[in-house]
Order: C-alpha cells, then sequence, then structure tokens
C-alpha cells in the first residue's frame, strides 16, 4: 500500500528529480493536461481534477509518514492538479499553457492567503489544498491576461 502511494504521490517517482522537483511536478501536469485538451470534454476535466486530487490527498497522507515530513519536496501530485486547475475551461494554446505554467509556479511559490493557510491543513489534504488554491488563483490571472492581451498569450 505505501509503494502504491509514494508511487502515485511523486506522479511516478517524478519526485525524486534532484532540482526543482516542484517544477518537474508542474511540467508532468502539462503532460496530463494534453489528455484533457485531447478528449475536449468538460466532464473528463472536472473528473481527472476530483480523482487526483483524491487520489493525491490519500497517497499525500501516507507518503508524509513514508518520507517523514510535511509537504515534502518529492510529492508532486499536487503540482499535478494545480496545473490542472490553473488551465481548466481555458482554450489555450502552447503560449498560453505556458503562461499558465509560469503563473502557477509564481503563485505556487509564494502562496497568497489563503493557500498558504492551506497548507497547514493535515495530512494529505494540505499537501493538495494550497497548490490547488494556487492553481485557482493561477487560472483567474491567466483569463485576465488572455482578456488583456489575447493575441500573445492565445
Amino acid at each position: 500500500m505505501t509503494r502504491l502511494a509514494v508511487l502515485i504521490a511523486t506522479v511516478g517517482y517524478c519526485g525524486y528529480f534532484p532540482i526543482a522537483p516542484g517544477t518537474v511536478g508542474s511540467a508532468a501536469g502539462l503532460v496530463v493536461y494534453l489528455l484533457v485538451w485531447w478528449s475536449g470534454s468538460p466532464v473528463v476535466e472536472v473528473a481527472l481534477i476530483a480523482v487526483l486530487f483524491g487520489a493525491g490527498v490519500w497517497a499525500g497522507t501516507i507518503a508524509e509518514r513514508f518520507f517523514g515530513g510535511i509537504d515534502p519536496g518529492p510529492i508532486v501530485m499536487d503540482e499535478v492538479v494545480g496545473m490542472l486547475i490553473t488551465l481548466a475551461f481555458i482554450p489555450v494554446g502552447i503560449s498560453g499553457a505556458l503562461a499558465g505554467f509560469v503563473l502557477f509556479r509564481v503563485y505556487d511559490v509564494i502562496k497568497p492567503y489563503p493557500a498558504g493557510r492551506f497548507e497547514q491543513l493535515h495530512g494529505g489534504l494540505g499537501v493538495m489544498a494550497d497548490d490547488a488554491m494556487a492553481g485557482v488563483y493561477a487560472n483567474l490571472t491567466l483569463r485576465l491576461l488572455l482578456w488583456l492581451l489575447p493575441a500573445w498569450i492565445a
């Protein structure tokens, strides 16, 4: 059970990348987003976000015990879900997806209120919730940028 949880929490061991595992996890989120984009279905998008969030809460709780810390670096499922939320329901091309990637990384690092508070929630919920909130901030900012600069980012 622990092996499966670590496999899920680290997104197939992407979280073990020695440099910037969170950025690698966010890049993995872009790859997962390709599946959503390919499906073209908002139902698939919502379902994937919900299933991966739930799996991340479960796996994150177990993986925290395995790694012996709160929200340890190798757990990157939260970044994958954060990227999916960042790009949710926004029809973007490559430049828009990359803009979303940068925005999510910024919000994930600075954790504006209440994202930083969500990180204090117990176990895997805290692991996942702060990045989900960063994804919401990034999504709203990306929408604003698409409205202000549609030719640059679309």
